[in-house]
Order: C-alpha cells, then structure tokens, then sequence
C-alpha cells in the first residue's frame, strides 16, 4: 500500500493539507483493493503449506540460533529436527530465561538472536513482575503484518473498503519509550504506534500527545473530546477498555455508539475471551457491527480472524513463529509430550509453547488453545496456564467458567460487566466452595436460581467439580456481586487501569478476591 504515497498531485498523500481531501481519503479504499486481494491470496495459499512452513522455520531458527550463546550452550548446531530439538532445549517461562534476557540488559550480543534486539516489549506478568520481551529486527514484521492481514483478509473478503476513509482508533498504550541498554523499551501497543504507516496517520486517533498520557481516566477523557465529533469508522482495543471508551462517549454525546459514528462499521479487539463482554459491547454500540479478532502477546503475534464466516482464528505458521503443543494436563508432568502441528488434535486443550526470531525456545507463554478446525489450522483461546482453580483437585478451567456463566446469562438475558472466580477455602464449620465475583449490568430477579444454572453449568463441564459437589466436599458455588464500576475502581487501586492490563477469570489463591471484598455491592 506504500504506492499510495506517490498519488495526490505529485505529493505524498500523508502530507496534512491533502489527507483529508475527499479524493485522497477516496483513493486510499480503492488502492487497499488490489492489495487486500494479494495479500488474501497469498495467505490462501499458505494454508495449504502450514506443516511444511513450520518446518522450513525450525531449520531456519537452528541455523540462525545456533551461534548466539544460547545455541551454543545447547548445542543447536547439532540439531536436526523437531524430536532432537525438543530433547536440546527445555520448556522455559519467563523466570527461567532471565538470565539471558539479562545480559542482554546489560548491552551484551548475540545471547538469544544475533546482535542485539530493537526494542523490549515491557510487560507485566502476574508472578514475574515486570517482563522485557526482545524483539529482533527478524520479528518485528509478525507483529507488523499480522494486523495488516487480519484487515486486508477482512477488506477482501466482505468488499468493505470504506472504512478506509474515515477515522480509526486504537486504544493502546504510551508510544513514549524509553531506554535500556540503549534499546527502546516500552510496551508493545506503544511500540507499534511507531510502526503505523505514514498513510494512515492521519486517519489515526488519538492523537500523538494524548496516546502519551500514562493516566488512563484522563487519557480516555481527552480521547473521547477528540473524537466525539470525527467520522470513527474502525475501533479496536481490549473489550473491557473498549467498553470504558464507550460508557463515556454515551456519557458525553447522549446518544449510543452507532448515532455518534454512523459509519462505524468494524470492531477489532484481543487479548481477552470476547464472549463474556459482547452483549454490553453490542448494547453500547446500539446495534451489531463486524468484529476481527486477534491473538497477539508481546513474544508474538500468533494467530488472527481471517474470516467472518468460519470459526476460530488463523494459526500464523509463516511468520517466524515455530509453534509446539503440550497437552494441557500433561503441561506440569516432568516429561510432558511435546507435539509439533503435525500431530494436533480438534478439540483438546493445548499449552501453546513458541519458539521464534525473537530469541525465544522453547518458550511457555502460558495461554492454552483448542484448535477447531486442522484444514486449515484455526483455533480458539481457551485460557491460562496459571489461571486455574484447583484448590481441591478440581482443574476448573477459564473456558468453563467463561461457558458455565454465559451460558446462564443468555438463557436468564443477564449481561455481565466482568467476573472473576476464587476458591473460599473453609477455615471452620461448613464446607469449602468457588466464590464468584459478579459485576452486573441488570441484576438477575431470581440470584438463587441464577446461581444454580451457573453451578449445573460447570458440573456437566467439569466431572471432577461434580464428583466433589456430589460426593459432598463442596458447596454448591456463591456469588458476590460487585458495585457498578467495581472492577474499573478495583484495577485503580492495583495500578493496572487501563492499557493491556486484564481481570484474571481465575484465580487459585484469595489475593484478587480478598482485594476485591472493598467493591461488594
């Protein structure tokens, strides 16, 4: 789409004073055409190469890797296939590669990649602290062009290309880096936003300044005055700070999404189940729009909605990502299987295990996925790793409790603000039980039967839940209701308003649920 910049009377069509003349604006959905179609063509064909793609990438992360010092110190130059690489190098999270990640802070090379990385995507992990997460002059195109596809796939497939004319949104984090071992070290969304094609700036919001603000009320405040009035045609961002976005524009503008943005037309969001927050999403906006969504982490962008008529996302098996497969039950075992895409199943739970151009191996990102479809590969979300309850042998999952409470919700019309789940574990008379803390938009009539329909729900999903609610070790779950904007208050007083941060769905301690008890209704 770089071809843009030639037309407009012989100036770039970034400069300001033509951007936003009607032809200009007219020619950039008409020359995201061809190039929509190349690119949906190209990834149409890559998906009958995934098994071989994912091979020529382990050959080629061997050969790359195998001088730096990690390959050294595991010998890569020896390895040959997927079997010699999984017994060469361990299963690691982030704890476990500090060291490296370390020295590399302290301005050494070639210790995970060749060289040195471009930027650290700084994140923050729920027991490692604040993680840096390298990002190579190799891997920054899969984070690039992923979100680049997934709306050229979008453009081609159902022929909208106007949004391309009006005003896009990316609720996003600060673009203000700052340094560390001369690196540019900032979060990933920040990063990005240096990223962004010149062409499409000005069709991009907020603006620069306001993308700086570290506040996220405030932020949102001035994000909402500068668009209130613009032609917003594309959104995206994480649903609950989405949500957020659209609670104040109501606010402001006294009227629903869609009688602001007429033209708004495209939803784009990741990070989180969508599921539990479309209905309010949907209500905000006054009616359904298309949405895309996205699986993208700061070790990679791994997967995308490459089509609105067929379930899951797109797994990317050509963009410097090799991707392995732990059986999710299998993950804490001492030898667990590791299985490369040739060996995956529909329909089981998967630890999703990357290896990439990043200076990443083996490397445990602590999401597991459901594929759902194997021609081509697409998959679904279905959790963490960490985000679990089995305080009593349990194994309560984020899918089942995502499903158990929707499931719920849709038969009793409850729409749910957001939720999250702990164990309360009996110190005295009574038996133990999962406490569910519930943010309502409508409260349901009946909480008893509510309550119920949820707790059936996750027996018949989870047997060793229901052996224990039968065999009389657990109470039947309770929930505590949550304040309206409980959680927005709660994630204040943590200090993760905003930005990439996330409610956990589950927990297997009391932490977030004792910290919680302030915001009960």
């Amino acid at each position: 789409m770089a071809i843009e910049a030639n037309y407009c009377a012989g100036k770039p069509i970034f400069a300001a004073s033509l951007n936003d003349h009607p032809f200009c604006m007219n020619l950039k959905s008409l020359l995201a055409r061809p190039f929509a179609h190349y690119i949906y063509n190209k990834i149409q064909k890559g998906k009958h190469t995934a098994l071989e793609d994912q091979d020529a990438i382990l050959k080629s992360l061997i050969k790359n890797g195998k001088d730096t010092e990690f390959g050294k110190q595991h010998h890569l130059a020896s390895v040959t296939n997927h079997a010699e690489f999984a017994a060469a190098v361990p299963i690691r999270d982030y704890e476990q590669f500090k060291p490296f990640i370390q020295k590399i802070k302290e301005g050494k090379h070639n210790i995970l990649w060749k060289g040195k990385p471009i930027y650290f995507a700084k994140t923050s992990g729920t027991t490692s602290g604040i993680k840096y997460i390298p990002i190579t002059k190799d891997s920054i195109d899969n984070h690039i062009d992923t979100a680049r596809n997934a709306l050229l796939c979008y453009m081609a497939e159902s022929g909208n290309y106007d949004f391309a004319k009006g005003k896009m949104i990316f609720l996003s984090g600060s673009p203000e880096l700052e340094r560390i071992a001369d690196i540019p070290t900032g979060r990933l969304s920040g990063i990005v936003n240096h990223h962004i094609p010149k062409y499409l700036r000005t069709n991009q919001l907020p603006s620069y300044e306001t993308n700086c603000i570290e506040d996220w009320e405030t932020k949102l405040d001035k994000i909402v005055e500068e668009t209130l009035k613009q032609d917003m045609t594309l959104i995206s961002g994480i649903p609950p700070w989405m949500q957020m976005y659209f609670d104040r524009l109501i606010e402001k503008g006294n009227k629903k999404v869609a009688e602001l943005f007429p033209n708004f037309s495209i939803m784009v969001q990741g990070g989180v189940n969508f599921d539990p927050y479309k209905a309010k999403l949907f209500e905000s906006i006054g009616k359904k729009i298309e949405c895309i969504e996205l699986f993208p982490a700061s070790e990679g962008f791994f997967a995308f909605q490459d089509s609105q008529k067929a379930e899951g996302l797109l797994l990317n098996t050509n963009s410097g990502i090799y991707f392995e497969f732990i059986p999710a039950n299998e993950m804490f075992n001492e030898s667990p299987a590791r299985l490369s895409l040739h060996d995956v199943k529909i329909g089981e739970n998967y630890a999703l295990i990357i290896s990439s151009n990043a200076g990443l191996w083996g490397y445990n990102i602590g999401d597991t996925v459901k594929f759902v479809s194997t021609d081509p590969y697409r998959l679904v979300v279905s959790g963490r790793i960490k985000h679990f309850i089995s305080a009593f042998g349990e194994h309560v999952i984020g899918e089942e409790v995502e499903h158990a409470l929707l499931k719920a919700a849709e038969e009793e019309n409850i729409k749910i603000t957001e939720f999250t789940v702990a164990p309360n574990i009996s110190q005295n008379a009574g038996k133990s039980f999962h406490e569910w803390f519930i943010e309502f938009e409508n409260r349901p009539a009946d909480m008893n039967a509510f309550t119920e329909k949820i707790d059936n729900n996750l027996r018949m999903k989870n047997v060793y839940y229901d052996d224990l609610i039968r065999g009389n070790i657990l109470e039947k779950l309770q929930i505590r209701q949550i304040r309206k904007n409980g959680f927005i208050d709660y994630m204040k007083s943590v200090g993760k308003l905003g930005g990439q941060n996330k409610v956990p769905r589950l927990s297997n301690d009391r932490k977030i649920a004792d910290d919680l008890l302030p915001f009960l209704s």
